[in-house]
């Protein structure tokens, strides 16, 4: 049995965090852990409160789980602010925990802030060189980088300076791209991939970058190579929005079990 971490905050709506990274493990057969690192009361419709644990409370659910648990892969999502950041980054380094997929979750899909401004920091300074991959929709490489990036060779010029901040790969979403194709660019040290699907028009988009991310851990948890692992999760990712289940009255869910 393969196990994989989730270090991210709670969603009480159900479809993004925690609770939508532990669904996605199951569906890939892959048994789930979890450190949550904030709790929000949140539906389709928006956050409408976030309580940040204490980053010492963060630290001890993780080395609680390494030093119980063989992780054969790791995620991060939502981290709050830059001391949760620091506390993450100091227990994943102290464990060894690999390979460590980022998501820098700074805004929720209904535009939320989830990540201190001030924090953007130390996600690049203490985070970003422990990973092998880092998952930034096109929002949060404008937020990260200080510019705007509008067509894809400038997310493709983008994603390489991501590079430069120490991760292994970058995969730079496209949903946020014009274009009736969503194309995400997965760049490396050896060049950069392009991975397209048609662009699935729906209201049903809260979790997708938590649902991806996750997929991609999973994947990499049961030995896959990057490359494929990120194939195969976009596949899923596009047959979970066809098939989400409508629920709520925003952004509803996905289909996580697609």
């Amino acid at each position: 049995m393969r196990v994989a971490l989730t270090i991210a905050g709670s969603d009480s709506g159900g479809g993004a965090g925690v609770q939508a990274d532990l669904k996605v493990f199951f569906r890939f057969g892959v048994y789930g852990t979890s450190a949550l690192t904030l709790v929000t009361a949140q539906n389709t419709l928006g956050v409408q409160r976030v309580h940040l644990l204490p980053p010492e409370v963060v630290y001890a659910q993780i080395e609680s789980v390494a030093q119980d648990f063989p992780l054969h892969a790791a995620k991060t999502g939502a981290l709050g602010d830059g001391a949760i950041v620091e506390a993450v980054a100091d227990a994943v380094g102290r464990y060894g925990i690999a390979p460590l997929v980022v998501d820098p979750v700074m805004v929720a899909k209904s535009g939320d802030p989830l990540l201190a401004k001030e924090a953007a920091a130390a996600l690049k300074e203490r985070l970003f060189p422990l990973a092998d991959l880092v998952t930034p929709n096109r929002l949060e490489v404008e937020a990260l980088l200080g510019r705007p990036i509008r067509t894809l060779e400038e997310a493709e010029e983008a994603a390489k300076a991501l590079l430069e901040l120490g991760p292994k790969a970058v995969l730079l979403k496209g949903g946020h791209l014009e274009g009736e194709k969503a194309v995400d660019l997965l760049a490396t040290r050896g060049g950069v991939l392009r991975f397209s699907a048609p662009r699935v028009h729906t209201r049903n988009t809260h979790g997708t970058g938590c649902t991806l991310s996750a997929a991609i851990a999973a994947l990499l948890a049961k030995g896959r190579p990057l490359a494929e692992a990120v194939a195969e999760a976009k596949a899923y990712l596009t047959r979970a929005l066809k098939t989400a289940p409508s629920l709520g009255h925003g952004h509803g869910p996905l289909d996580h079990w697609a």
